[in-house]
């Protein structure tokens, strides 16, 4: 049995008969006026973290959503695109479809603003997003789904992911990531990796394997605790810390100098004039915090300065500043 079907028959089985916590931790669900999440939802909740953010889903966007669990955050994208087809949901398990659509059923019961014609979902693969046009989606979004593939998958994963996105549009995703690498035993355990564990990556690789497909910016909004693999549980020599991390790549032409990383840097000017331009489009106002990408942090410290303040990377991220 490949992983791939390792990971199948898992949530097959977690379809039928709902397993809270199954592979990640149970997040709150949002809170919004009028969104009442059914709680077979909550109860399949198959994710480490959320990609659902207010600030992408202005303007009644298209969304995509891969994976689609028992259809929590698919009802949550549809909060926000109120419209027929606004939410396409693919999965490669008939049964986490099926499960999903009698969800929404209950949800309509519970919402008196959803119509299950918000969401158009098909049976689909990653790896092959054929049931979506080329730049057609706004918002494209997966929850502990990416960590699963080993390294050739995830780059198709990414690449269809990307050749599905109009212009500036955005993949948000929610995944596992460790400091360390796994070792072979770990990474070639087939039910671990279904499990969202050992196909976990360094934050760096991760972060990689988005920009080498073309995403020119890169927003690492939120880098939580997650799990602990150790060496009584796992053959591991040596405790493995993961976390989760949520993501967004965003569908920017790449800079000539390479893509902006945003990882919760800030700068902070607090020389004798009222400001500090660098002359290439980065304004510093005095003793304001602006947020940096990681390469402007670097081109600015660069300059030498002595009235410039750098904080570390924080991993939040919430918008504005520099590029």
């Amino acid at each position: 049995m490949s992983y791939l079907n390792a990971t199948e028959e898992l949530y097959r089985d977690a379809a039928l008969v709902p397993d809270v916590g199954l592979c990640c931790t149970t997040n709150p669900v949002w809170e919004l006026p009028g969104l009442k999440i059914p709680k077979i939802m909550q109860e399949m909740n198959y994710g480490c973290g959320s990609t659902v953010h207010a600030r992408d889903l202005s303007n009644n966007p298209r969304v995509l959503y891969v994976g689609v669990g028992g259809g929590m955050e698919l009802l949550q994208f549809a909060y926000f695109s109120r419209q027929k087809g606004g939410v396409v949901g693919i999965d490669v398990v008939p049964e986490m479809l099926e499960a999903s659509r009698k969800n929404f059923k209950i949800a309509e019961e519970e919402n008196d603003w959803f119509k299950s014609e918000f969401v158009e979902l098909h049976k689909g693969d990653a790896l092959n997003l054929s049931a979506v046009a080329d730049n057609s989606i706004d918002v494209a979004a997966q929850n502990c789904l990416f960590n699963i593939f080993k390294e050739e998958d995830l780059k198709k994963a990414i690449e269809e992911m990307y050749r599905v996105l109009k212009p500036h549009g955005r993949l948000v995703m929610s995944d596992p990531t460790c400091e360390q690498e796994m070792n072979d035993e770990l990474r070639n355990d087939d039910r671990l990796r279904a499990l969202c564990l050992s196909g976990s990556l360094p934050i760096d690789k991760y972060v990689k394997a988005l920009t080498d497909v073309g995403f020119g910016t890169i927003e690492i909004r939120a880098r939580k605790p997650y799990r602990i693999l150790d060496t009584k549980n796992y053959p591991t020599d040596e405790l493995i810390y993961i976390e989760s991390i949520e993501v967004a790549a965003i569908k920017d032409p790449m800079p000539e100098d390479g893509p902006c990383i945003f990882t919760g840097k800030a700068a902070i000017y607090y020389g004798d004039e009222r400001q500090f331009d660098d002359g290439k489009g980065h304004v510093l106002v005095n003793n304001q915090p602006l947020a940096i990408c990681d390469k402007t942090a670097q081109a600015l410290k660069d300059l030498g300065r002595d009235d410039i303040y750098f904080s570390e990377s924080t991993y939040h991220y919430d918008g504005g500043g520099c590029c």
